[in-house]
């Protein structure tokens, strides 16, 4: 039997317990209430904001940065054989030596799938047929994106100036540097020049008919001499993109001051193909007249991507003004 004084302890232990258990639940629901007794109404006001970078929700599209062309044209090397250091766990530069990845040595306009001794997935054939810088650029910004089923797992790199980057270092290994086309901008840029030259050109085709007859015993210096420099350098804003105008500044391509006149693969510190140098001796009118008509056909083998002007008269007036800015 529990004499009084035991009982009255029992009572207040069990009288303490519940009271603690009591001020326990009032602490919690006041500090994880979701409703009321907060203020006036059921109003509910959001604690803190993450900051996502999306001021706008999303509405309005991120500002898209220079094409690959102008990348391309200020890429730099040494940058580039930083970025490669990611590239070189699996990769070799050295011609015909494999590892876990195919060699890169000459990757750059070279066939795809054609690295002697490796074995391929498939998968890259299935895309592209050769290692252009567009198809370099697309590749290594989302490998798998590119070629689903390629086996290479890099998850790619997502900065287009580390693209641009790595692909020129790969590029210059063998000697030899791609050209790359006008980006579409730069051609979308030149468009309304295009269609004043046109309707322009239409007022004036009688008479320009004439004079190219008439000039034809001359060659096309004559054309060139009667050709509009203005109206030529609105048609250089599609070779911009690749070729400078300043004496001694390469870009993608070989500088073009004082073209007209010079003997081909003659610019200090740029790396020739050779495949102009075995069709003519001296850039004169007529052989860039022809060149710039059908590039590829007129030098086949020539690593510049540009399709080309098919008007007669664009030619003549680039020309005409590419010799103004030496004159």
């Amino acid at each position: 039997m529990f004499d009084t004084m035991t009982m009255t302890k029992l009572v207040g232990a069990l009288c303490g317990a519940l009271l603690v258990f009591l001020v326990g639940k009032w602490v919690s629901e006041s500090l994880y209430a979701m409703g009321g007794g907060h203020g006036k109404g059921d109003d509910h006001h959001q604690a803190y904001v993450i900051d996502t970078g999306d001021d706008h929700g999303g509405d309005e599209a991120a500002e898209e940065g220079p094409d690959l062309a102008t990348l391309y044209a200020a890429a730099d090397e040494a940058s580039g054989a930083k970025v490669f250091g990611k590239c070189k766990a699996c990769h070799k530069l050295e011609k015909g030596e494999n590892a876990t990845g195919p060699y890169l040595y000459g990757v750059v306009g070279r066939d795809v799938g054609t690295a002697d001794g490796f074995a391929y997935s498939g998968a890259m054939q299935a895309v592209a047929q050769v290692w252009g810088v567009e198809e370099l650029n697309a590749f290594l910004e989302n490998p798998k994106g590119f070629a689903p089923g390629t086996k290479m797992a890099f998850s790619g790199l997502k900065k287009a100036e580390d693209r641009a980057d790595v692909i020129l270092y790969l590029d210059l290994l063998d000697g030899d540097r791609v050209e790359l086309a006008s980006a579409p901008a730069e051609e979308a840029a030149a468009e309304p020049a295009a269609e004043e030259a046109a309707t322009e050109e239409a007022a004036a085709e009688e008479p320009a008919a004439e004079e190219a007859a008439s000039a034809d015993a001359a060659g096309f210096a004559a054309v060139v001499a009667a050709a509009d420099a203005d109206k030529g350098k609105k048609v250089f804003n599609k070779c911009k993109a690749c070729h400078k105008l300043e004496d001694g500044k390469n870009g993608v391509g070989p500088h073009l001051y004082g073209v007209v006149g010079r003997a081909v693969d003659s610019v200090d510190g740029f790396r020739y193909s050779g495949s102009l140098s075995a069709v003519a001796e001296t850039w004169t009118a007529d052989t860039l007249n022809a060149f710039l008509e059908n590039p590829k056909g007129f030098a086949p083998g020539t690593k510049m991507a540009f399709a080309g002007l098919k008007k007669e008269e664009d030619r003549a007036n680039v020309i005409a003004y590419l010799e103004s800015v030496a004159n």
